[in-house]
């Protein structure tokens, strides 16, 4: 017989009818003529009650089925009697697949940190946390193809592996294949990355984005979706050295297109959670953030507001709070910042424009002024900066000449700049950090706890 998803079962109102459920253990009880066996197979946050007869299967043979066995169990399905679920399994015949030692298994049934679970990150997959967190992460990569799908984007995939640096940060990974220990050097005594695997030096990407340009210049609309890397020694709960971003880029929109479609697929991406993963979010905001619903509720109901930069630090200037970080013209906001124009002065989302050029990437466009550019950030509640972005320079010149005022390397850009001199088009995206969202979805602090498997400065375990 097939196997059942626990899940498919609780959700249908199937009785009376035969089953094979298969998972783990969470509790085992009973008395001398009955045992009861919780079991989850990661389908749902809810656990199939089994209930075994002790006079058909004995206590012997149930000695192994400890928390955190794996079993499979066929039986009957009928309608409960007891309290707390509307239908159980009858025992028939079980079959244990793996045991797990109560005295070692680290998961029994009790509370534990998420400090201690990032330890066992192998295992914590297991607990009602983390699989509802992985369950919300997995609808949230759904829902990123199918928004975008159903708008006439196309999924791009741009190099893990890569010379370019998209935001000049340094602060990259580097990738070869030389001898470490004894690299091959040049005649200054430099390292000879003609001799690498590509022939010149690598790193794994920070970003997607300049050749997702290439991609919208191409095909009108594209997005990336997939890792980026970042090699900063930062142990903020913000930060990781790897994660995921969502970069959308489109030709022929300007920056009230970009704000426009940022602000219609982040409100797209929770109204997916709240229709699709209630159940999660339920156990989520009961366990973890009580404020979980108001806040996703928040960012569905209320339009974005639109602020200049210029305007936005005038506003904080005169707003009489007292800030860590000081504030003025010129300077980039701190998340202090952010969250005071959302939750305390326009109490709704915000998208911040208008920058100042000397604070933002050089591939921004220049607005009249020579002082600001065409830069955006989306601002949320309890999180500040959630989307970066802008409208792109179209201009060669204008283009060119801010790679020379930062000194930066036109021969290491000169694939970028062509496509302005051949075509070129208004153009604008942003990007958005999966990991980031997932941690405003399920109301967890730390970056740590909504990806599987976290990098972090000193940590690759697992």
């Amino acid at each position: 017989m097939k196997t059942q998803r626990i899940a498919a079962i609780l959700d249908s109102e199937a009785v009376d009818t035969d089953v094979v459920v298969k998972g783990w253990v969470r509790t085992k009880r009973g008395n001398k003529n009955v045992a009861f066996i919780a079991l989850n197979d990661g389908s749902c946050m809810r656990n199939i009650q089994v209930v075994v007869d002790l006079h058909k299967i004995s206590e012997e043979t149930l000695k192994p089925v400890t928390t955190g066995a794996c079993l499979r169990v066929d039986g009957r399905l009928v309608r409960s009697v007891g309290a707390g679920q509307g239908v159980e399994v009858q025992a028939e015949r079980i079959e244990i697949y793996g045991t797990a030692d109560p005295e070692s298994y680290p998961l029994q049934k009790k509370g534990h940190s998420l400090e201690f679970l990032r330890d066992i990150a192998y295992l914590r997959p297991r607990t009602n946390t983390f699989g509802a967190v992985l369950r919300i992460r997995h609808a949230m990569a759904y829902a990123i193809h199918e928004y975008f799908n159903r708008n006439g984007f196309y999924y791009f995939h741009t190099p893990i592996i890569t010379a370019s640096d998209c935001e000049g940060a340094g602060a990259m990974f580097q990738v070869t294949t030389l001898d470490v220990a004894n690299p091959p050097r040049d005649e200054q005594g430099k390292v000879d990355y003609t001799k690498d695997f590509f022939g010149r030096a690598c790193n794994l990407t920070v970003s997607g984005q300049l050749e997702g340009e290439l991609g919208a210049l191409a095909l009108g609309r594209i997005y990336t979706f997939g890792p980026t890397f970042r090699a900063e020694n930062s142990n903020t709960p913000r930060h990781a050295s790897e994660f995921w971003m969502i970069e959308p880029e489109a030709a022929f929109y300007e920056l009230e297109d970009n704000m426009e479609l940022a602000e219609d697929f982040l409100k797209y991406l929770i109204r997916y959670a709240l229709e699709n993963c209630r159940e999660d979010l339920e156990f989520m905001n009961k366990m973890w953030d009580p404020g979980l619903f108001e806040r996703l509720e928040f960012v569905v109901k209320n339009d974005f507001k639109r602020l200049d930069y210029t305007e936005g630090i005038e506003i904080l200037k005169a707003s009489g709070e007292k800030f860590e970080f000081p504030c003025d013209w010129g300077c980039d906001l701190q998340s202090e910042h952010e969250r005071y124009l959302v939750e305390k002065h326009f109490k709704c989302p915000v998208i911040l424009i208008n920058y100042p050029k000397e604070i933002k990437a050089f591939y921004m466009k220049q607005n009249d002024d020579g002082k600001t550019v065409r830069g955006m950030d989306v601002l949320f509640p309890g999180i500040g900066e959630i989307i970066g972005g802008s409208e792109r320079e179209a201009d060669y010149g204008k283009l060119r000449a801010r790679v020379e005022e930062l000194g930066m390397s036109e021969r290491e850009l000169w694939w970028y700049l062509d496509t302005r001199r051949w075509g070129s088009a208004p153009h604008s995206g942003f990007g958005l950090g999966f990991d980031r969202l997932l941690m405003f979805v399920t109301g967890l602090t730390n970056i740590r706890d909504v990806q599987p498997f976290p990098r972090t400065p000193q940590h690759a375990d697992f």
